[in-house]
């Protein structure tokens, strides 16, 4: 059964009456076995697995795996088709997406469905882009879930701002140029922004997650931060999707350039001297993955 269309609704504990059935070929793996309580009733787990960045090549063997045996999916708007098409037979795809701007699935829908599905002995797979860790809230279900006593695992995946540098051939971190890499956000629910100046002055290659919504912003603050207005930047729009796109240009024209070329979220910008590496790559051009 798949849940494909629309946000879910959760009224209630009383109002929930099970429609599935597990695939019991799925529950015969050790990841997948529940595990038995005092009471003889089955106990189930919630697994976090990151996705990565959209290339299911780019998934780890472990995540995969646990795709495959997973009974439920709770899946967020970023987990393209080519990855859902690991679901066995007969498991639950619930899509729960949250995105910057739009509508989202309500937080506490999903605590709660998490924990029911795995109350009732199920493996759920919730199934997050990038790495659940990684501006994923991974850290916050992981404590929720053991608060209530509920077995969980973290599964890790390649996130966003570390596959850039391999897709777009931009090495992150690079001898006499950048000797670390930074992954921040632009965004945030209190409107509270990273250090900038701070970063300014590491010299780190800072890749900066969310920042499309309002680039002249970002960019604003970065030069008042002390980044300099040439500084090199390059911002990729779905990384490692068959529709990725990315530009080069520089801070100064950061916002106009990001305008130009009509690119938006999910997309990562990367601010430094590194950028430069990639000079050589024709600009606003899109690049072509092998197969």
């Amino acid at each position: 059964m798949n849940d494909l269309g629309g946000t879910p609704r959760l009224t209630g504990e009383s109002d929930f009456k099970p429609d599935f059935k597990p695939d019991s070929k799925a529950t015969s793996r050790p990841d997948a076995a529940s595990i038995a309580k005092p009471d003889g009733k089955p106990s189930g787990k919630v697994w976090l697995v990151g996705a990565g960045p959209g290339d299911p090549d780019l998934l780890t063997v472990k995540a995969a795996r646990i795709l495959r045996q997973a009974e439920v999916w709770l899946v967020d708007d970023l987990v393209g088709p080519d990855i859902r098409a690991l679901a066995a037979p007969g498991a639950r795809i619930v899509n729960v997406g949250k995105r910057g701007g739009c509508r989202s699935t309500p937080q506490d829908f999903i605590l709660r469905l998490m924990a029911r599905h795995a109350r009732q002995g199920r493996m759920v797979a919730r199934v997050k882009g990038g790495d659940p860790f990684i501006f994923g809230r991974g850290g916050e279900e992981m404590h929720w879930l053991a608060a209530r006593g509920l077995a969980a695992e973290a599964v890790g995946g390649i996130t966003a701002g570390l596959a850039v540098g391999a897709a777009l051939g931009l090495p992150l971190t690079h001898r006499g140029v950048s000797r670390g890499v930074a992954l921040v956000t632009a965004h945030t629910m209190d409107d509270s922004r990273p250090d900038w100046r701070a970063l300014a002055a590491s010299g780190l290659t800072l890749v900066c997650y969310m920042g499309m919504r309002d680039a002249g912003t970002l960019a604003r603050e970065l030069r008042e931060a002390g980044f300099a207005a040439d500084m090199p930047v390059a911002v990729a729009q779905r990384v490692s999707c068959p529709e990725q796109r990315h530009i080069v240009t520089r801070l100064d024209r950061m916002a106009a350039d990001i305008a130009d070329a009509g690119m938006a979220s999910p997309a990562v910008i990367v601010i430094g001297q590194a950028v430069a590496l990639i000079e050589s790559v024709p600009r606003h051009a899109s690049l072509t993955l092998a197969a």
